[in-house]
């Protein structure tokens, strides 16, 4: 076993690596932008070493800084996590010849599966069923023959990123461009493939582990069904729809797929599983590297794949045959991501001003947030992993809602309350997945309203902190009304309230040592924690508000929303990577006007109707703010008329 590993990630899979490290005896260095100066994995590591500035192309994304670091540390392995330069040959085959053991398997391996084109030819030739498809340069010729609907996939990369449904072959030029232009961003090469689109399919992954002695075994499926924007949202091991004759059979599939290019280490086969016919299951691609929903299956098989990726690099043979692998119970895992759904999902960012993650029978939650964290636009929007295990399906989802409830993360909105509703959805309880599910209702799992509770809440802690606060800077202690009394917590204190348009309301509250309680009618909110500018941040069963003290004369004297209909403002912040137009230039009503990215996220900004570009303060490469003024738009005289 080595004795020095340095993890070339962030995050939360840095952190994870790092666990493991530690309980093992290993030493763990850590690397960091100074973006993650601060952050929990340099903290939790036994050494870090600062490897350059954001964005990643010049930190975590640069093979020659990081292999310096491993030199400079003495460390004798790398492992990669997942993102970054985790299926990047050049790297693994740089870090080999730099006399460091790569935590994965060869350039080579790497290289043929990380080629979507040449993996699917490579398994097709060993026997493993693949999705029928097309090619650069036939693409569109392609992508014709089949027929509509297709799938454009980036043949260099995954993930989700630089994917697009086309459904109408007449928007077909138009898709290929902005798959290859995300493609592009997301991994430096914007080759693509066409494949035939499966409606209501099944996503399942089987995990396999091979060691460098010959010896391949799966250890079982994941359900990845559930998904939005072609990105998994919640994972389960094992799948409601797989037999044992099936669950079998795809398993000697996957292991065929790892012998045919030579695989090392832990990796992941994915297929496409038509719902109404398991056993006409079709390949889509090999992850080389460990999957983010790792965990599920760690929990059914109770093996540590960080471990045995460990063990196979330092030559180690595996310990146990595919007759040894058992799945016990049900684990399910759920992505928190710093997103925004009453947003349409756009990436949310800030600073993490409270934070509390769930633990307790069955919950296990990854993670590399701290409080005091800064969120911001420049890495992957997932900040943590929540799982729950139990003895049956029903237990682990009961488990893993429950979690998410008790999830809080002040400060940075995030998605725990809608994975929550997801998971109490009737088709996801009973098992009836399939890709499109989420995007189909998506609509009654989005809360856009804020529950009157809230701002009763919020209204309360303002006449809390208008009442304590004395006109001359000093308030007499025993005057406070803040339930304050000797020898024992804090009495509630108690107030009416009625928010617009709603009933009364008695709100109770109090703050201990362990923060603020909130009753609303009896019903409790997580704790709350004012931020710099006297605004509240709430939580509730996973989602969370920002509430805000508002004047509407002081918002019309600073122009709140200047610019009036006609102002384009970022939706996230940032970096504006397409401009269209110029000033000057007459456009239609709902053209395409540019481009921001966030997080690998492209958001098209259009036009809100007809008319003259007459401000445009961005060009590609500037940051931008959520909400910033990009662009003005100045209504024909006629139309506004």
């Amino acid at each position: 076993m080595f004795e020095n590993v340095l993890v070339a990630n962030r995050g939360e899979i840095a952190v994870r690596v790092i666990r493991t490290l530690r309980a093992l005896g290993v030493r763990s260095v850590a690397v960091y932008s100074d973006a993650d100066a601060d952050a929990r994995h340099v903290r939790e590591a036994d050494e870090a070493v600062r490897i350059g500035p954001p964005p990643a192309s010049e930190s975590y994304l640069s093979a020659e800084r990081i292999v310096e670091a491993a030199r400079a540390t003495g460390a004798q392995a790398v492992h990669p996590g997942y993102g970054f330069l985790a299926e990047n040959a050049a790297f693994a085959r740089a870090c080999e010849e730099a006399g460091l053991a790569f935590i994965g398997p060869s350039a080579d391996a790497i290289a043929l599966m990380g080629d979507k084109i040449r993996a699917k030819e490579t398994v097709q030739a060993a026997g493993v069923p693949v999705v029928p498809g097309g090619r650069d340069p036939e693409l569109a010729d392609a992508a014709r023959e089949l027929g509509a609907p297709v799938l454009l996939k980036p043949s260099a990369g995954g993930g989700g990123k630089g994917m697009r449904l086309v459904r109408d072959l007449t928007v077909l030029e138009d898709e290929i461009a902005a798959a290859r232009r995300e493609a592009r961003a997301s991994f430096g090469d914007d080759t693509l493939l066409v494949e035939r689109w499966i409606d209501r399919p099944r996503h399942i992954e089987i995990q396999v582990l091979a060691d460098a002695h010959g010896n391949v075994v799966h250890l079982g499926e994941r359900e990845c069904s559930l998904q939005r924007r072609h990105q998994k949202v919640i994972e389960e091991a094992p799948s409601v729809l797989l037999d044992e004759k099936t669950r079998a059979a795809m398993g000697a599939a996957a292991v065929e797929a790892a012998r045919s290019c030579g695989y090392r280490g832990a990796g992941t086969v994915e297929f496409i599983v038509p719902g109404d016919d398991p056993s006409a299951y079709c390949f889509m691609e090999m992850n080389t590297r460990l999957q983010v929903e790792h965990p599920v299956t760690e929990l059914v098989t109770g093996l540590d794949l960080v471990e045995w990726q460990l063990r196979v690099a330092a030559g180690e043979p595996l310990g146990f045959t595919q007759d040894d692998i058992t799945l016990t119970g049900h684990a399910v895992e759920a992505r928190l991501c710093a997103e925004d759904p009453a947003r349409g999902f756009l990436p949310s960012g800030g600073t993490v001003l409270a934070l509390s993650e769930p633990e307790g029978d069955g919950v296990r939650t990854d993670s590399g947030l701290s409080e005091g964290t800064e969120v911001s636009s420049l890495y992957d929007p997932m900040l943590a992993k929540v799982i729950a295990y139990g003895p049956d399906r029903d237990t682990a989802l009961r488990r893993l809602r429950a979690a998410l409830a008790r999830t809080v993360t002040l400060g940075v909105p995030t998605n725990a309350g809608f994975l929550r509703r997801l998971l109490a959805h009737p088709a996801v309880v009973a098992g009836e997945l399939d890709t499109g599910l989420v995007e189909r209702e998506v609509d009654g799992l989005v809360s856009a309203d804020v529950p009157a509770g809230v701002y009763a809440a919020a209204g309360a802690l303002r006449q809390e902190r208008l009442a304590q606060a004395g006109g001359d800077g000093w308030a007499d202690p025993f005057g406070r009304p803040d339930g304050w009394r000797l020898g024992g917590d804090p009495a509630w204190t108690v107030h009416h309230l009625r928010a617009a348009g709603h009933d009364p309301v008695e709100v109770r509250v109090r703050t201990t040592a362990s923060g603020t309680e909130i009753l609303v009618d009896g019903e409790p909110t997580a704790p709350v924690r004012p931020t710099a500018v006297a605004a509240d941040w709430l939580a509730l069963d996973g989602d969370a508000w920002h509430v805000q003290d508002h004047d509407p004369v002081a918002a019309s004297l600073t122009g709140a929303g200047a610019g009036g209909a006609g102002s384009l403002t970022a939706p996230m912040p940032g970096t504006v990577t397409v401009v269209k137009v110029a000033v000057g230039d007459e456009v239609a009503a709902g053209q395409s006007l540019l481009v921001v990215e966030a997080m690998k996220m492209e958001h098209v900004i259009a036009a809100p109707h007809a008319g003259v570009v007459t401000e445009l303060d961005v060009r590609p490469g500037t940051t931008v703010a959520m909400d910033q003024i990009l662009a003005v738009v100045q209504e024909r005289a006629e139309e506004a008329a």
